[in-house]
């Protein structure tokens, strides 16, 4: 079953194309990844998925609801966990989640019943009933993902949700979100900057870049592109020209004073290509990573320092100017 579909879905703000002609089919139970340099349109996809923002041309429906003229049911068919903190520091674990309960018009029961069982899913039942504002980043993290499922959503949006987090935190959310997706084939839509995230957690994954999707496959499929190692040079000046006429250098990309060459079989021509480069202050081989495949498509690396702004920021700015 196609849960997410869109339909040369579109947005242009007074002349800039910010989203152009995105077609996408996203199955039920699947962990779908969107990637992309800051202004490629992954949020302002995410805002028009999520009925947030309108769209200017074309259709989106996410669990057979049309986002235009059923937003209401959209709306109860997902949840959202937001890049910046939106739960409220002022009250417990338990009255967020009891609160979150209430604005869906959940059955007391069953609320309860649900609240029960994701506390226990991320490990938040002792704490429970502290104050927010006394939780750890990563605790508030896992409270706003048990949030986003209190209401049993179809569809779950994940906007950076390890971002800033430890790395024994992030472990955590994977295994959350893994478990999930095994045990309620909840499907889930993914944005990261975090590439060991997206290797980890996604069936597939879609790069877009100017407001495109420029490459869709499973990570596994998508470093097979690249078609050879990888060799990473610290240079302060090359001849380019000289490296380019090696046969088995099928591509070169420069970053930052670091050359990206992908090669056939680099530990064979290894010592003639530093040869060939001139000064070298560093070398580095290694297998293709999903790294490399961002900078293959769109000519930019990835940095997890340096995302787009919050979104929970943007969904108020952009709602309140589509009222």
């Amino acid at each position: 079953m196609q849960m997410i579909e869109t339909e040369g879905l579109s947005k242009n703000y007074d002349g800039l194309l910010a989203v152009d002609r995105l077609n996408l089919r996203i199955q039920e139970g699947e962990r779908f990844g969107l990637l992309g340099p800051n202004g490629a349109g992954k949020s302002t996809t995410l805002l028009m998925l999520t009925t947030l923002l309108r769209p200017t041309s074309g259709t989106a429906r996410v669990n057979g609801f049309d986002v235009v003229r059923q937003p209401a049911r959209v709306r109860r068919s997902i949840g959202v966990v937001f890049q910046d903190p939106s739960s409220d520091d002022t009250l417990t674990g338990y009255e967020n989640l009891k609160l979150h309960g209430m604005l869906y018009g959940m059955p007391a029961a069953l609320r309860e019943q649900r609240i029960g069982e994701l506390l226990e899913l991320v490990e938040l039942t002792a704490r429970k009933d502290d104050v927010v504002k006394h939780y750890s980043g990563g605790m508030r993290r896992r409270l706003e993902l048990a949030r986003g499922l209190l209401h049993q959503p179809k569809v779950l949006f994940l906007d950076e949700p390890t971002l800033g987090l430890d790395p024994q935190s992030r472990e955590h959310i994977w295994r959350y979100i893994e478990r999930l997706s095994h045990e309620q084939r909840t499907t889930m839509v993914l944005t990261t900057h975090y590439m060991e995230e997206v290797d980890q957690l996604c069936d597939r994954l879609a790069i877009m870049d100017a407001g495109r999707i420029v490459a869709l496959d499973t990570p596994a499929a998508l470093k097979q592109v690249i078609g050879g190692d990888v060799v990473v040079l610290q240079v302060d000046d090359t001849n380019l020209d000289r490296l380019q006429r090696l046969g088995y250098v099928t591509k070169i990309d420069r970053q930052q004073g670091m050359l990206y060459l992908t090669v056939t079989n680099a530990g064979v021509h290894l010592p003639e290509i530093l040869q060939t480069a001139g000064a070298v202050a560093s070398v580095a081989v290694r297998s293709p990573t999903l790294n490399d495949v961002f900078l293959h498509y769109t000519g930019k690396e990835i940095h997890a320092e340096s995302p787009e702004g919050g979104w929970a920021e943007r969904s108020m700015h952009y709602s309140s100017r589509t009222r």
